[in-house]
């Protein structure tokens, strides 16, 4: 069976608890002070467990407090899951998907005809400018004078 618990000291009272359980006849008699260094080396090593296992209670209580949380949100979900359908629940939904499937068609021929539009564009611009620079080339063959004409 383990040693009952120290008092319920916590940080700066633990060594305070540790020195108070010492034997008395210990502490009255000449290995005192080997005993005291003993037990402070003790205590620094039960302090620090202490406190580590402080930490560690607190993030394990933390990440139940997390994992209560999910295991709430998906046994949410699975209820949600598990009711059951009215008629007019299902006869809403299927409108609404034959409702959205038809939007999707209509997008898609909309996007086809934008596309066909922006490349008749694309087309009529690169038409233009190839008709410019032909025009820009003309004019410059007119501006420059014949060899005929040169004095």
């Amino acid at each position: 069976m383990p040693a009952p618990p120290l008092p319920a000291a916590r940080r700066q009272g633990l060594a305070a608890a540790v020195t108070a359980a010492l034997p008395t006849h210990a502490r009255e008699h000449g290995v005192r002070t080997v005993f005291l260094a003993y037990a402070e080396d003790s205590v620094a090593r039960i302090y620090a467990r202490a406190l580590n296992t402080e930490d560690t209670l607190k993030a394990t209580q933390d990440e139940v407090l997390n994992q209560r949380a999910l295991i709430a949100e998906l046994l949410g979900q699975i209820r949600d899951l598990q009711t059951e359908w009215t008629e007019a629940d299902i006869v809403r939904i299927t409108t609404e998907n034959a409702t959205l499937k038809k939007r999707v068609r209509e997008l898609e021929q909309e996007n086809r005809r934008v596309t066909g539009r922006l490349s008749a564009a694309r087309d009529n611009v690169r038409f233009a400018d190839k008709r410019i620079a032909d025009l820009e080339a003309q004019v410059v063959d007119d501006r420059q004078p014949s060899p005929r004409e040169t004095p």
